[in-house]
């Protein structure tokens, strides 16, 4: 009965975004429940002591590169929430938390190799943060050490798993370096819709909005298949985690369905709402494709196209919130009602805000 009380706290601007996540999940599900708040202390603290052992061995390398006695060095990354909520589920649910820690170890590190590479290959190199005054040519070295490090250490310890964990992770890098492959395509569909092309905006409408898998995966049910960019954002973020929770699941941990359903959703549903919407205006100018871009054009004005993005972000999280209450993962729950409430939609053209 308190749960409409609790929607209106959930909507006060004064309150900060965490507690707005906690009590915003209670007032959508009638879920309240005090241990996830615990489970998070120990998840986060877990996994930030993983990236600062994987940071530490950056840290000697570099300060021998550099002629100092010690560098500090940090690395600015989203990707690894989805491995403190499989930590925090695992912590719940597994039987052998020792062997989930590896394995979140082990995510951790890959994850944080991958977006270090992907840095590296479009050249920005701003994330990589040391205490020094560093040039240009020397941040190219420092990141080109610091991938090197996380690669050689996510190496290491593939190799104390079985081979088929090796193989689902690499899976999950094909099918996104797949996607990755097909940008100069979505981007001669958006400069070409911009500049009144019909059959582009019809690409953009059938083959990236509405795009169908060739092999539906398993994470998705039946009742998936109408959500917009499905498909396309899948490819492009959702399979990294698709992959991440099948080498828990291959490492002999038991993680349901839903959970990795909760968290593919949560994700997909942060890239559009956090990102995309936060870099339209620089995705437009650069002739990036999106989800929030093309809306921009599918859409029959900017209020439209505004209120279109609301309510595919919107849906995401839902399907993420109700698969983490089957999960019975609050903690999924709750993250995801944090990064709902974190979006900032107001800086979109067309805003009701």
């Amino acid at each position: 009965m308190f749960q409409a009380p609790a929607d209106w706290v959930a909507r006060r601007d004064t309150l900060p975004t965490a507690l707005q996540g906690v009590v915003g999940y209670y007032a959508d599900t009638g879920v309240f429940d005090p241990t996830s708040l615990r489970l998070k202390r120990r998840a986060d603290a877990a996994v930030d002591g993983m990236i600062a052992d994987a940071f530490a061995d950056v840290e000697n390398a570099l300060a021998a590169e550099f002629g100092y006695d010690y560098v500090s060095f940090s690395y600015d990354t989203k990707l690894v929430m989805p491995a403190k909520l499989t930590l925090g589920y695992c912590y719940r649910h597994a039987d052998d938390p020792r062997g989930a820690r590896e394995v979140t170890r082990l995510s951790v590190e890959a994850l944080v190799d991958g977006d270090m590479r992907d840095a590296i290959n479009d050249d920005e190199y701003e994330d990589f943060e040391v205490d020094f005054d560093a040039t240009e040519s020397d941040r190219e070295r420092i990141a080109a050490i610091a991938q090197d490090i996380l690669q050689s250490r996510v190496d290491d310890q593939f190799s104390s798993f079985d081979d088929e964990v090796r193989e689902a992770y690499d899976w999950a890098v094909e099918v996104s370096e797949r996607h990755q492959d097909e940008d100069d395509q979505f981007r001669s569909w958006l400069a070409a819709a911009e500049d009144g092309d019909d059959d582009a905006l019809a690409a953009i409408r059938d083959e990236y909005r509405d795009a169908t898998f060739a092999e539906t995966p398993d994470v998705f049910t039946e009742e998936d298949q109408g959500l917009p960019y499905l498909k396309t954002q899948y490819d492009r973020v959702g399979v990294i985690y698709d992959g991440m929770i099948e080498m828990y699941r291959l490492a002999g941990l038991p993680i349901e369905d839903a959970f990795k359903r909760s968290i593919v959703y949560a994700i997909i549903g942060a890239q559009i709402w956090l990102d995309d919407v936060d870099d339209y205006r620089a995705d437009r100018r650069e002739g990036q494709l999106t989800p929030v871009t093309a809306e921009y054009l599918l859409g029959e004005n900017e209020t439209a196209a505004y209120d279109s993005i609301v309510a595919i972000s919107e849906r995401y999280f839902d399907r993420a919130k109700r698969e983490a209450t089957a999960a019975e993962s609050t903690l999924t729950g709750i993250a995801t009602e944090y990064i709902y409430r974190d979006g900032t939609p107001e800086v979109l053209p067309g805003s009701r805000q």
